[in-house]
């Protein structure tokens, strides 16, 4: 069977991400053929050092593919089957305020987590919606495939005010975790079949399993119990790919927070919400992830990318595939073709957690096809986890209606309710400084 061409718009052309999705779909061309390829930001100039050196990859690997970079809203989402979106609002100049105000105060910045999730969430929900607009205008039967952060209130803030939307939320930490799981076993993360529930960055495995049912979580839980997610190569000292000391801590410290609860297996990112004193404390006030990632993947990704673009060809070049770029590759094919793959999506939970809110944006496995996602039904979850999930699910959504609202307010509230802020007065103190940063960014509050 010949399958169709798809056209491909990246939303967020100029991100470091970018490449590496070409990557991943320039190595699946068999299996997801591609017909055309855009890339669409609002910063011409970033947009440019990435666009020139992917367009010099795509001659040189798929020269059938044709490739445009345009800052027009109506060139880039006109015949478009698929937005792969993936943008940061503020860029990281902003991402480096959210992370170091709430260390003023003893709190834990974080890109996700707290009060520079929040920050960043106000920021980030104007931008996707529109995007979703764009999309809906001037190629209404595509679909987006959403992987922008802080990516559990953006899935709010398309299900509640963009309720008819064809958008997917998805993220790729537990694929990153399940990557790290399947070295542990010796085996590929593709062989194992999860069932695991919660809210984005905030979740748990409950069971793993291979391809004949064996059930694999005691030898997973036996490593986690006394290394975390570090790998059997990083305790090595095993040669490979370099990881940033930030993340190396934050599988670390998976093995406390499994802890909690050993029947399952914790998402790395619990630990800003159970252990945010020990977070805060171990933070560098003047050099915080932010700073990292700048120092470290933007400017390997820039002047890779302009090393490309000088010497006019792509032969030896160190960009890779990532993580998110294969699961993001998954996802459209199960669309397009129906393939009715098994993911873990960001959906409304409807009755999949038989006990949790209906109307919560809840992390589970779906069976996808050209429907979109069928979320599997996960039963009832535990009182520990319902009563986490609880409190997080109400900071989101009360952020997503200070935004609708323009309500100081409620966005007030959502910086007290979250776990990682010790109390309402330091909630304030935090929120009044991030309010003084974001005016161009957030709705006016009042």
């Amino acid at each position: 069977m010949t399958l169709k061409e798809q056209s491909i718009l990246v939303a967020g052309g100029g991100s470091t991400f970018t490449p590496g999705i070409i990557m991943m779909l320039l190595d699946n061309l068999d299996k997801f053929p591609i017909r055309q390829i855009k890339f669409y930001d609002n910063d011409e100039a970033r947009q440019k050092q990435i666009a020139d050196a992917c367009e010099i990859l795509l001659k040189e690997k798929a020269p059938q593919i044709t490739f445009l970079a345009t800052c027009d809203p109506e060139t880039a989402f006109t015949d478009i089957d698929f937005v792969m979106a993936h943008i940061r609002v503020g860029k990281y100049a902003m991402r480096e305020k959210d992370e170091k105000i709430p260390l003023k105060y003893g709190v834990i910045g974080q890109e996700t987590c707290g009060p520079g999730g929040i920050a960043y969430g106000m920021r980030s929900i104007g931008g996707v919606l529109q995007l979703v607009d764009y999309m809906e205008q001037y190629s209404p039967e595509a679909w987006m495939l959403n992987y922008s952060n802080p990516a559990a209130i953006v899935a709010e803030a398309t299900r509640k005010l963009r309720p008819t939307s064809r958008i997917i939320n998805i993220c790729d930490m537990p694929v990153g975790i399940e990557h790290r799981m399947a070295e542990v076993l010796g085996m590929k993360r593709k062989d194992m079949s999860v069932r695991y529930y919660g809210l984005n960055h905030f979740g748990w495995w409950t069971d793993i399993r291979d391809q004949e049912g064996r059930d694999l979580m005691p030898k997973i839980k036996e490593h986690v119990a006394q290394h975390g997610y570090v790998t059997p190569q990083e305790l090595k000292g095993s040669e490979g790919e370099e990881v940033e000391a930030s993340w190396m801590h934050t599988y670390e410290k998976a093995r406390e927070v499994y802890e909690l609860d050993p029947t399952t297996l914790p998402n790395t990112y619990l630990k800003y919400y159970l252990y945010s004193q020990d977070e805060a404390a171990a933070a560098n006030p003047d050099y915080t992830r932010a700073n990292e990632v700048m120092d470290h993947r933007e400017k390997m990704v820039f002047s890779e990318c302009n090393r490309v673009t000088a010497l006019g060809t792509a032969k030896g070049v160190t960009l890779e595939a990532d993580d998110h770029a294969s699961y993001i590759v998954d996802l459209a094919r199960a669309i397009a073709y129906n393939t009715k793959e098994r993911m873990l999506l960001i959906v409304p939970n409807n009755g999949a957690l038989v006990n949790f809110d209906p109307t919560a944006m809840v992390e589970i496995p779906c069976i996808v096809g050209s429907n979109g996602p069928e979320p599997l039904v996960q039963g009832a979850i535990p009182r520990y986890q319902k009563g986490l999930m609880e409190q997080q699910v109400a900071v989101e959504k009360l952020v997503v209606e200070a935004w609708e609202e323009g309500s100081y307010q409620k966005l007030w509230q959502a910086l007290t309710v979250s776990k990682i802020v010790p109390n309402a007065r330091v909630a304030k103190q935090i929120l009044d400084d991030l309010v003084a940063v974001n005016q161009a960014y957030w709705p006016e509050l009042s």
